[in-house]
């Protein structure tokens, strides 16, 4: 049984920064490619960003590149996500999710169908 774990999220003034955490627990991490979603209220859950399980490759939507960079430390088990410029449109519930791959399938992807493991979420308010 995979656990998902984020923490980090908070209030913050429009162009501060955060980092969100996500810590997975049950399993082998190194072997899990991961992502962040996030979901504003009223709206659909969206992709931010995706590592793969070598953490080789990484993906972003358009609307955070250059301002969230998503990072992972296999000795800690943790996945992160670094938001700088944070704008009151990020305003949303954070989630990170992990699926398993195999050796063969180290790419990172956005899709969020492809996962089936997801944490509780963690808030993030930016103040305008």
């Amino acid at each position: 049984q995979v656990q998902l774990v984020e923490s980090g999220g908070g209030l913050v003034q429009a162009g501060g920064s955060l980092r969100l955490s996500c810590k997975l627990s049950g399993r082998a991490f190194s072997e899990y490619a991961l992502g962040w979603f996030r979901q504003a209220p009223g709206k659909d859950r969206e992709f931010v960003a995706a590592i793969s399980r070598s953490g080789g490759s990484t993906t972003y939507d358009d609307s955070v590149k250059g301002r969230f960079t998503i990072s992972r430390n296999n000795a800690i088990n943790t996945v992160y996500l670094q938001m700088n410029s944070l704008k009151p449109e990020d305003t949303a519930v954070f989630y990170c999710a992990a699926v398993r791959r195999e050796p063969y399938m180290d790419y990172a992807s956005g899709l969020d169908f492809q996962y089936n493991n997801w944490g509780q979420g963690t808030q993030v308010t930016v103040s305008s």
